[in-house]
């Protein structure tokens, strides 16, 4: 290069262009605005042009299957929702000064098997659709002229999930603007090798993309600042970059009294990179960590920054009912302060990769994260089309790109989270080892095996030995980048699997509702670490964790209902959940909640009497808020608190005081009497807490009340909790009266949701039935200035407006 023209390219990279790239987060600039949808294929000649009145105007995210009608024509595995494919397109203009930049487009995630074209070229192709992926869009890159991005979405293969996937381009989608010497995707590493209450090591490990091509000096500096903004670590680094496609650089940081991050206390740094050049800076990138330490002990369990902490998690799935996969982050801000009031400290983010954001969120929280991969390898589950273990199952799935794709994917996985302190984790498959689907072997033929799909051993099935070689390969795919945090696997077949070398190629081993074997285990392979990655909802689960040491964690299946693996026809959603669809606590929350939280809680409700105790492993505790009953019914009060002991009294007569039973809750059977039950709690003489319940009349009229979240920010999300009330204002939970919510155009109904496992209603209509008298409504807002009117109304109840400010 001629020194003219060298000159000539570093003034290029230090003008100022309309699109700034230092305002950039590490994944770019939001370009969620303005796509065009076409359900159904098109024609090849339309990938390449801007398309007409057949394509309408959507939001990103967007999932398209949750716009469809219910049918049993479609899996109950995915909700009785279709799939198909679908078209998105979006025109933009890039500006001539764009001409020395490196313009790329981030996709967080596409269901799936998406294909990605800029002006009709391809760009590539990518299988997964639970992982983010980018192409560099300059070779086909018009500019000073429009240009056109065409996104494709293969889901013909509806029935290729055990659980709702949803459709389409459902995660956000950034665009990046870089100079030709840049920081690469993901190309921040930070990691802290050292900890402790008085210092902390961290090294920051940054990877460049270089385009220049001529060997030009740069300096990479790094700084971490603490929540007041103050630097407490800084370091630099001079490079030459020489004739290198890719520059690595490693910085070291040291921080005195660090703050660490825990459940309890999620500190957070800000960690920024700059690279510059001739003096200005030509990339930057930041975003928050943390300093924490963690190790997991055959013997002991788990440590964070060195105390043992047991891990009191629960599994989540991607949809949150009305709006599908396409889910606002206020939405899960809602869902995760529920939780975190349960008592829970940690999520495991079954059985793929989720949004982005969630594990900011978890982060900022406090909780600990399982990033988990597949759900499946290189051979299809079943999935159920007919119901749950019903009929003819379909085996479509991930397991078609299994073999070019699966150690990609991991990588994906790993890089695009490995800044988060929240994950301690890295999960490379859930039940790949479920007994016959699809593996097998001779020992099914006896011993205890209480998840099995036919009965023994099947010689026409694949072999489980062949999970030896494919555990090694994934378990390598995540130590080629990340030796910070153990491998695990949620494993449903142990006893097959401990045929093999699978749990051995692991770091840490989970147990799926295999409690009973853990005392046998922990004896026969001492050096094993062993958690349990799914369980049941029984008190027994818990103190299987809770009464041994060595076992530190339980993964509740499941924190929430998700829409997907169903029974027959009308189910079209799971409602193992601590909440339902709605968020809406379920009387299981509370009894978990008074296992799991310290803050004093109590809560009461009722059931028949019943004649034996449930047992099953998915269970969930009887007590509905209601206390509308026949006069004189005997009724079971069933009381969940974690106070020593409660009194319980009935229109102000004490029914006396009862401490805990050994199923860590306690009742009384009482006749029904109209008016008020109340319970109080309490805890070394003295009353904590108390709960309670009212009869209620007959339905009158309607109450709200409204969380949002970014509170005066645009594009906020606001949760309208609605209730059906008796003329006292005494919720009515019998009710499930048809309710109207009607916007006004500063706003947008996003959904109603009542947390139903059974309605087929249109998810995206503006009327709904309550369930328990409760329903909940998404609003958008579309402007940063005005108020929203919101009108509920329903026949014969008393209709109310509320003002969203």
């Amino acid at each position: 290069m001629k020194k003219h023209q060298k000159l000539l390219l570093l003034m290029a990279l230090a003008l100022p262009v309309t699109f700034n790239v230092n305002a950039q987060n590490q994944n770019g600039t939001l370009f969620n605005d303005g796509w065009k949808f076409h359900k159904g294929e098109i024609g090849q000649t339309a990938i390449a042009q801007t398309n007409g009145a057949d394509w309408k105007t959507v939001s990103i995210p967007h999932d398209w299957s949750i716009e469809e009608p219910f049918s049993d024509e479609w899996p109950s595995a995915t909700g009785y929702l279709p799939g198909g494919i679908g078209w998105y397109q979006k025109s933009f203009t890039v500006p001539l000064t764009w001409k020395s930049k490196v313009v790329s487009i981030y996709f967080d995630g596409v269901y799936k098997n998406s294909e990605v074209y800029l002006n009709g070229k391809l760009l590539g192709k990518r299988p997964n659709g639970f992982i983010p992926f980018e192409y560099e869009l300059n070779k086909h890159l018009k500019y000073g002229t429009k240009n056109t991005i065409t996104v494709k979405a293969d889901h013909s293969q509806f029935a290729d999930s055990r659980w709702y996937t949803g459709s389409g381009i459902y995660r956000n989608v950034y665009l990046k603007l870089n100079n030709p010497l840049y920081i690469a995707k993901w190309g921040v590493k930070f990691f802290t090798p050292k900890v402790s209450r008085s210092v902390a090591e961290a090294n920051v490990e940054v990877t460049l993309v270089n385009k220049i091509k001529e060997n030009t000096t740069i300096n990479i500096i790094s700084d971490l600042r603490d929540a007041n903004g103050m630097v407490v670590a800084s370091s630099n680094q001079k490079l030459f970059t020489g004739n290198r496609d890719s520059i690595k650089s490693n910085l070291s940081l040291k921080v005195k009294s660090p703050q660490l991050w825990s459940v309890n206390d999620p500190n957070l740094y800000q960690l920024s990179v700059q690279v510059k050049m001739a003096g200005k800076v030509i990339s930057s990138w930041k975003d928050k960590v943390g300093i924490r330490n963690i190790r997991f002990d055959a013997g002991s369990g788990f440590y964070l920054n060195d105390k043992n902490l047991k891990l009191k998690g629960v599994c989540i799935h991607d949809d949150a009912g009305a709006l599908g996969v396409a889910v606002p982050e206020g939405v899960w801000v809602r869902r995760l302060k529920l939780l975190k009031e349960a008592g829970c400290n940690s999520i495991r983010m079954s059985h793929n990769p989720h949004a982005d954001y969630l594990y900011r969120l978890c982060d900022q929280m406090g909780f600990l994260v399982m990033d988990e991969a597949f759900d499946e390898w290189e051979f299809g589950k079943n999935k159920w089309v007919k119901g749950w273990n019903v009929g003819t199952p379909s085996n479509d799935g991930y397991h078609s790109a299994f073999k070019e794709w699966a150690s990609i994917d991991v990588r994906d996985m790993v890089l695009r989270n490995f800044n988060r302190p929240s994950i301690i984790m890295w999960s490379i498959g859930n039940e790949i080892d479920y007994p016959n689907d699809p593996y097998t072997h001779e020992v099914l033929n006896s011993g205890r095996n209480p998840q099995i799909y036919g009965k023994g051993f099947l010689s026409d099935h694949p072999s489980v030995s062949r999970l030896s070689a494919l555990s090694k390969q994934l378990a390598g795919a995540v130590k080629k980048f990340d030796t910070s945090r153990p491998v695990t696997a949620a494993l449903a077949g142990v006893v097959m699997s401990n045929t093999t070398d699978y749990p051995a190629n692991l770091d840490i081993v989970g147990y799926n509702y295999q409690e009973y074997r853990y005392a046998d285990d922990h004896k026969a392979y001492p050096k094993r670490i062993i958690y349990g990655s799914e369980n049941g909802m029984q008190l027994s689960a818990w103190n299987a964790v809770d009464s041994n040491q060595y076992i530190s964690a339980q993964y509740l299946w499941t924190g929430i209902d998700y829409l997907g693996e169903a029974g027959r026809w009308p189910e079209r959603s799971n409602r193992a959940g601590l909440l339902d669809l709605a968020g809406f606590r379920k009387p299981e929350y509370y009894f978990r909640q008074s296992i799991w939280a310290t803050k004093p809680m109590i809560y009461i409700g009722t059931t028949a009497v019943p004649k034996g105790e449930d047992k099953g492993i998915w269970s969930h505790k009887r007590a509905e808020p209601n206390w509308n009953w026949k006069e004189g019914d005997m009724v079971r009060l069933n009381c969940f608190t974690n106070c020593e002991n409660a009194e319980l009294f009935v229109n102000g007569k004490s029914m006396g005081k009862k401490a805990k039973q050994g199923n860590n809750f306690i009742w009384w059977d009482i006749p029904f009497e109209e008016g008020e039950v109340k319970a109080i709690g309490n805890s070394n003489g003295n009353k904590q807490v108390e709960y309670v319940l009212k009869s209620s009349g007959s339905a009158y009229g309607l109450q709200v009340s409204v969380e949002s979240d970014k509170a005066g920010s645009e594009n906020r999300l606001s949760h309208l909790i609605i209730r059906v009330v008796d003329k006292n204002g005494i919720p009515v939970y019998d009710a499930d009266n048809e309710i109207t919510v009607t916007v006004s155009e500063n706003g947008k109904l996003l959904g109603l949701e009542s947390g139903s496992s059974s309605s087929h209603e249109n998810y995206k209509g503006t009327k709904r039935k309550a369930l328990h008298g409760n329903l909940l409504a998404y609003i958008q807002s579309l402007k940063n200035t005005g108020n929203i009117t919101v009108d509920i109304t329903s026949p014969a109840l008393k209709s109310i407006t509320i003002s969203i400010k």
